[in-house]
């Protein structure tokens, strides 16, 4: 079991020893992933029970109406688990499990991959949109200052994550990026622009 805890959020992750489904094994595999799910679900279960109870004692709330649960795996375990994987009973209240979540800002899907984040970071463009008619009016330093508050910022939060990302995933930040140099450099929707 390991967790992370920052401010105002903690993440508790709980691994299997599940593999993948192969040849003439495939019934003893799956047998074993569900053991490993129910195994999995009964250990967290009891962390969140024993955090809860932690934060009682020292005057705190864990909150299950913000409380979210993710299943992680390849494509092909995840598609094993039939929906988004089973959720789990915290006294009076169920948590679904979901297949996506935000954790410090970026969206993480069940697969991993940082698409879904990716997509939301990319509507910075309506910002640069914003950003155009209100630049025409100021001068060059203080457009780029709005241009990275609003949308240069929002590419760079934890963009430590898209390495080793594809090609077609960087492209997208890389339209959002040429688009905010034009907005500074106040420069047509088509002309050429350089890192």
């Amino acid at each position: 079991m390991r967790y992370h805890h920052s401010y105002d959020d903690t993440v508790i992750a709980v691994s299997t020893q599940y593999m993948g489904v192969t040849g003439r094994q495939t019934n003893r595999q799956t047998d074993c992933c569900r053991e490993d799910i129910i195994t999995a679900v009964t250990r967290l279960k009891e962390c969140i029970v024993d955090v809860r109870r932690w934060m009682s004692a020292n005057r705190l709330k864990l909150n299950t109406d913000k409380t979210e649960l993710l299943w992680t795996g390849s494509r092909h375990s995840i598609s094993q688990l039939h929906g988004h994987g089973p959720s789990i009973q915290l006294g009076a209240d169920t948590v679904p499990a979901c297949d996506r979540v935000r954790l410090l800002g970026v969206i993480i899907s069940a697969d991993l991959s940082l698409d879904r984040h990716v997509s939301v970071v990319s509507l910075a463009s309506y910002w640069l949109r914003q950003l155009r008619r209100v630049c025409r009016s100021l001068d060059d330093e203080s457009a780029a200052i709005l241009v990275h508050a609003f949308v240069t910022s929002m590419v760079d939060y934890c963009n430590l994550l898209l390495a080793g990302a594809t090609k077609s995933v960087t492209d997208k930040l890389q339209l959002v990026m040429n688009a905010a140099a034009r907005v500074v450099s106040d420069t047509k929707k088509y002309a050429t622009t350089t890192a």
